[in-house]
C-alpha cells in the first residue's frame, strides 16, 4: 500500500507552564488526489495542527507523517513534499513577482526553474505582471502570487490555510477552479476555511474540530445528512388543519416543516395527511454543511462547560 500524503495519529500538543492542551489526540489522514477540509471555529486548534505538520511546532505526543515519513524525523523531506499558502498576504514589496519566485525556487535548490515559474504565472494570470514589484500588486494578485510560491517546487501535498479570506467573489471562483485542476492532476490538498459553502462544494471529506478535539470526521454529504434536517415548504390552495409530529410553522397558506433527511416526500405527505390536490407549490431545502457545523460545534461547547 502506498504511503498516504498526510497521516496524523493521536496528535497532542500542549503549551505553557500550565500545559494547556491545544490539540487533544486527533487522528485523520488525507488520501491521494483528495481535497480534505479541516474545519473549526477560531481557537479550535487548526493553526496548531498546520504548524505541526509544517515543522514549525513539535508534537507533545503522537505522529505526523508526510508520505510515510515522520515530520520530526526528516523535516527537510517534509518541506520538499508540501506547499503552504498561509492566511497572511506576503509583503516583499521591493522585489518583482518573477524575482520572488526565483528566490523561492532557490530555497529548494532549483536553479533552472524558469519553465515551471512561467507555467504558474500563466495559470494564475500573473504573467503580464511578472516585472511588477510586489507592492504594486492588488490584494487579489498577491494571493495568486502566494499560491505560485507554494507550487513553485512542484509539491505533492498543498496546504491551503484560509486562502480566500478577504478576496472578491470573482477571484475566489478563479482560485477554486485552479485548485480543482490541481486535484485532477493528482495533487492532494488540505484546506482550512471559514467559508463553509466552499468546503461543501470542494471537499469529499471533512474533519470538524473544536476545543482541540475532533467532533466529526467523514464524507461531507454523509455528515450533512446525519446532522441536519430537511426543510419542506408547502404552499396550499386553502387552509388545512395539519396534525403532524414534525416541527412546523405556517403563515397564511405557507407551511414549513422540518423532517428527517431520509424521509421521502411522498411518505411525508401521507403522514401529515395533506391531499395532493391542495398542494399548489413545494420547495425542499436539503440542509448544508454550515447547519451541520453549527450543530456539532454547539454540542462540543456544551460538553466543555463545567457542570
Amino acid at each position: 500500500m502506498a504511503n498516504l500524503p498526510l497521516e496524523i495519529i493521536n496528535l497532542r500538543k500542549s503549551y505553557g507552564p500550565g500545559m494547556v492542551e491545544a490539540v487533544k489526540g486527533i487522528s485523520f489522514d488525507v488520501q491521494p488526489g483528495e481535497i480534505f477540509g479541516l474545519l473549526g471555529p477560531n481557537g479550535a486548534g487548526k493553526t496548531t495542527i498546520i504548524s505541526t505538520l509544517t515543522t514549525l511546532e513539535k508534537p507533545t505526543s503522537g505522529q505526523v507523517k508526510i508520505f510515510g515519513v515522520e515530520v520530526v524525523k526528516d523535516p527537510m523531506f517534509t518541506k520538499r513534499q508540501i506547499g503552504v499558502v498561509h492566511q497572511e498576504v506576503i509583503n516583499s514589496g521591493f522585489f518583482s513577482v518573477e524575482e520572488i519566485l526565483n528566490f523561492q525556487s532557490g530555497y529548494y535548490g532549483l536553479r533552472r526553474n524558469r519553465e515551471r515559474i512561467h507555467f504558474l504565472l500563466h495559470k494564475l494570470a500573473l504573467f503580464e505582471h511578472k516585472e511588477k514589484k510586489v507592492k504594486q500588486l492588488s490584494g487579489g494578485m498577491k494571493r495568486r502570487l502566494m499560491i505560485a510560491k507554494a507550487l513553485v517546487h512542484n509539491p505533492k501535498l498543498l496546504l491551503l490555510d484560509e486562502p480566500t479570506a478577504g478576496v472578491d467573489i470573482g477571484l475566489r471562483e478563479d482560485l477554486w477552479k485552479f485548485v480543482l485542476e490541481l486535484r485532477a492532476e493528482g495533487m492532494s490538498i488540505l484546506l482550512t476555511t471559514h467559508y463553509l459553502e466552499e468546503a461543501q462544494e470542494l471537499c469529499g471529506r471533512v474533519g470538524i474540530i473544536n476545543y482541540g478535539s475532533l467532533v466529526a470526521l467523514g464524507n461531507t454529504q454523509q455528515i450533512i445528512r446525519q446532522y441536519t434536517q430537511k426543510k419542506v415548504c408547502l404552499t396550499l390552495t386553502q387552509p388545512f388543519d395539519v396534525k403532524s409530529g414534525y416541527s412546523f410553522k405556517n403563515k397564511d397558506l405557507d407551511y414549513e416543516f422540518l423532517i428527517p433527511q431520509n424521509l421521502p416526500l411522498g411518505e411525508f405527505l401521507d403522514e401529515v395527511g395533506i391531499p395532493l390536490q391542495l398542494v399548489r407549490d413545494v420547495s425542499i431545502d436539503e440542509g448544508d454543511l454550515a447547519e451541520a457545523f453549527l450543530k456539532l460545534v454547539n454540542k462540543a461547547e456544551l460538553q466543555e462547560v463545567p457542570s
